[in-house]
């Protein structure tokens, strides 16, 4: 039964049995449980299920979850996760610390840059193998790229190309060993009395920070509720995670933000949900429709991205060309489009959240 709280003999003996339970709103991709126990106390339960799409191995998420949970479970003053309480692997289910969320607050990124930070900066080189890397752009991806400005007849620089194979090359995660949460998105951090604390790490992986630092500028590319921030919110939330980055390992944060940006650009899996990445080239789909995934629309969610890699690659010395590019196809895409709308401020967004 959905509502049954699928606590083993083992882990009701560990932890108590319980005397209550709330089943929880939750991705197709598991099932979680508030739980009250009878001695007292009160946890979350969570089941990982077949749900998620194509190509989506439950076991391999369950894994994954637990792994990055135990790496998280490193940071303790303050904490940046749920700590992780019990686990049955034959049921896929993980027994997590109760947060009590303080909700959501008009000035929560700063909070939220100090708390990625910290979680960036748990683990090393000695870590490698325990999560999978992270998956990058690909040539397919930059390949449908160029073919979506073919589409849109605007023509190609003759120096895109290179520096798009240059960008994929700077964005091999091999030399990175942070821990990257990989679906960073308001509703998966929680506010709490001692900082905010992540959840949900199906997608953790090993690499460069900067790719979910980028998260602030490019729109927040994996969540239903793309955002943008700007100005001095924007301005100090990085210097927040560069501080704090900087304060725990004494070096500064790799690799360039321009980069990381025109990296999510590129991806069309980044335009759609979780259970539609890897079906279809969805950059491919935009001249001929524009499809919603949550309050935003494809095409709003690609301007927006076209329009940050322009601002930041002016003056740069690798990706001059595709920033170029990516300007004519922001104004391409408005003259086709003009109804499209802006991307909804942080504030804004996260209150509709």
């Amino acid at each position: 039964m959905p509502n049954r709280v699928p606590l083993s003999g083992e882990l009701r003996a560990t932890l108590g049995d319980p005397a209550g339970a709330v089943l929880l709103d939750s991705s197709p991709r598991s099932r979680v449980w508030r739980v009250e126990l009878r001695g007292g106390g009160r946890v979350v339960v969570k089941q990982i299920t077949d749900g998620g799409g194509a190509g989506s191995d439950p076991d391999v998420r369950y894994a994954r979850e637990v792994a990055a949970l135990r790496l998280a479970g490193r940071a303790t003053a303050p904490a940046v996760a749920p700590a992780l309480l019990g686990t049955d692997a034959a049921a896929r289910v993980m027994v997590l610390e109760h947060l009590d969320d303080l909700g959501a607050t008009d000035d929560w990124l700063p909070g939220y840059a100090d708390s990625l930070a910290r979680l960036h900066a748990l683990t090393g080189p000695a870590d490698t193998g325990t999560l999978p890397a992270w998956s990058g752009p690909t040539a397919a991806d930059a390949e449908s790229f160029l073919a979506l400005a073919r589409a849109l007849e605007v023509p190609v620089p003759p120096a895109v190309p290179g520096e798009l194979a240059g960008l994929i090359d700077r964005l091999d995660p091999t030399p990175h060993h942070a821990l990257l949460h990989g679906d960073p998105c308001p509703g998966n951090d929680l506010r709490t009395a001692t900082g905010v604390r992540f959840v949900d790490f199906e997608q953790a992986a090993s690499g460069n920070g900067l790719v979910e630092l980028a998260y602030l500028r490019i729109g927040f590319p994996t969540c239903w509720c793309a955002m943008s921030v700007t100005a001095a919110p924007l301005a100090e939330a990085e210097d927040v995670y560069r501080a704090t980055w900087r304060s725990l390992t004494g070096t500064d944060v790799p690799g360039d933000p321009a980069d990381a940006c025109a990296g999510w650009l590129i991806r069309g899996d980044a335009l759609v949900e979780r259970a539609h990445r890897g079906a279809a080239d969805h950059l491919a789909r935009v001249p001929a429709e524009d499809f919603a995934w949550g309050r935003v629309s494809a095409r709003e969610r690609l301007v927006h991205r076209l329009g940050v890699v322009a601002g930041l690659t002016r003056d740069h010395d690798h990706l001059h060309a595709l920033g170029r590019l990516g300007g004519v196809l922001a104004v391409r895409l408005m003259e086709r489009w003009p109804a499209l709308r802006p991307l909804p401020s942080h504030g804004a967004a996260r209150s509709q959240g």
